[in-house]
């Protein structure tokens, strides 16, 4: 009787078995179905939370968030140019750190003082037995008799620089990537430091690759390197090829220095700089996001403002300061116009063979709105940044220039000719030169 109920039971569980298999693919299906209506109906609940959350946010995402923008170069154009919106690039706002690195070096300020001609320690080197000097700033060779430019110290008021010493500096250098990044100012400053610390490597120990965006002096006794890389404008533009940046309108992307960073990001001590370009007219701006390469046209203070910004932010965000030095070096000043100095004058830098000893002076050369502007954008990276403030001492220096002491790559006129200050370089530096003092004060901060 016990084995008879025991079959029973026994015959009950197949049955039991088929329908909870039945229960489990009747919910498969179910389900199924519920997520493809889910993927066909654009107004399903869940996604219109999505969609109201995304709205919310500013900037607006573009259509394409995955799309590369095309790199600038010297060919790109604009379909069309509108006026300026306004529109920033939305980096953080940060509230300004206490300045602990701003031109004082502990207890004194190296940037106020004065020079004083000083003919037996300098020039701190020669330049014809520099084989990486520039033809641009080579001022004795094109014709410069007169070499009191050559002999001018910089003392500050109250305390001394320290003295300049080659193997100390190639010591601060070892296995490290010193890079200068900027416009033509900053590669007379990479090239006078070429000039100063290439004496004590053997011929075959040193080297220097071809011209091109970055440039690169090496020097293997050392393991380090001196670097240049050509980057005007800091962000990304139409403007970065270092022979071919002639162009009739300047084209950038005020939200990106991706491309510069890439390949200043590894470098160890970093020295930036960036003016005089902003000083030629209106620049037109093309944000990343835009597909229809329209751009927006803004003067040059208000373009200037947005590269620094986006620099501003690459060094807050994503620069390792433990290992990095970073440095901005303030506008070269220009003297175009000998009146300011000399009232009454017509003239430029042409003939000039003397500093200014006018404390106080300070030409239009170097603009006090613009000054103010990078001064707001670098309080706000507070001791992220060492500013290497070059502007004041180097504005008593009318006489440094190359005038026409240099090679020029176009042929001159005869009015040219006729008349050398019309065709003078007020704006670069000879060599040797003021640009070693900058060099010697970036020894002094290291």
């Amino acid at each position: 009787m016990m084995v008879q109920r025991w079959n029973k039971k026994r015959a009950h569980f197949p049955l039991i078995v088929f329908l909870f298999l039945l229960f489990i693919i009747s919910t498969i299906l179910y389900n199924e179905r519920s997520i493809q209506q889910i993927h066909r109906n654009p107004d399903h609940d869940d996604r219109h939370q999505h969609q109201d959350s995304i709205s919310s946010a500013t900037p607006k995402l573009p259509t394409r968030p995955n799309r590369v923008p095309e790199v600038l170069d010297r060919f790109t154009t604009c379909s069309s140019t509108v006026k300026y919106s306004g529109r920033k690039a939305g980096w953080t706002t940060r509230k300004p750190v206490r300045d602990r690195r701003r031109g004082t070096s502990g207890r004194c300020d190296v940037f106020s003082g004065k020079w004083v001609f000083d003919n037996t320690s300098y020039p701190l080197y020669n330049e014809s037995r520099c084989p990486y000097m520039s033809d641009q700033l080579a001022c004795h060779k094109h014709g410069r008799s007169d070499l009191g430019y050559q002999y001018w110290r910089w003392q500050p008021h109250h305390c001394n620089l320290k003295r300049w010493n080659v193997n100390a500096m190639w010591e601060k250098l070892r296995g490290k990537r010193l890079m200068f990044v900027g416009d033509s100012l900053n590669r007379g400053q990479w090239i006078s430091m070429v000039c100063l610390l290439q004496s004590v490597i053997p011929a075959d120990k040193r080297s220097m690759s071809p011209n091109a965006p970055l440039t690169i002096f090496r020097a293997e006794e050392y393991n380090a390197t001196i670097e240049f890389l050509w980057a005007p404008l800091l962000v990304e533009s139409n403007s970065d090829d270092p022979v071919n940046h002639r162009l009739d309108e300047r084209i950038m992307r005020p939200d990106s220095v991706l491309k510069q960073a890439s390949q200043w990001e590894h470098a160890d001590i970093l020295v930036f700089n960036t003016y005089l370009w902003w000083r030629q007219g209106p620049v037109k701006l093309l944000w990343s996001t835009e597909e229809n390469r329209v751009c927006e046209e803004v003067d040059g203070l208000g373009a200037m403002e947005l590269a620094m910004e986006a620099w501003a932010n690459w060094v807050a965000t994503k620069a390792d300061l433990d290992k990095k030095r970073i440095f901005f070096a303030t506008m070269s000043p220009t003297h175009l116009w000998s009146r300011e100095w000399n009232p009454g004058s017509e003239g430029n830098c042409y003939n000039e063979k003397t500093p200014i000893n006018d404390e106080s002076y300070w030409g239009s050369g170097s603009d006090l709105p613009t000054m103010s502007m990078v001064e707001k954008v670098l309080g706000r990276l507070g001791s992220k940044v060492t500013v290497l403030n070059i502007t004041q001492l180097s504005e008593y220096r009318k006489d440094g220039h190359p005038s026409i002491f240099r090679k020029f790559w176009e042929a001159l006129g005869p009015e040219q000719l006729s008349n050398p200050a019309s065709y003078s370089d007020c704006i670069h530096w000879c060599l040797p030169g003021v640009p070693d003092v900058w060099n010697e004060l970036l020894f002094h901060f290291l």
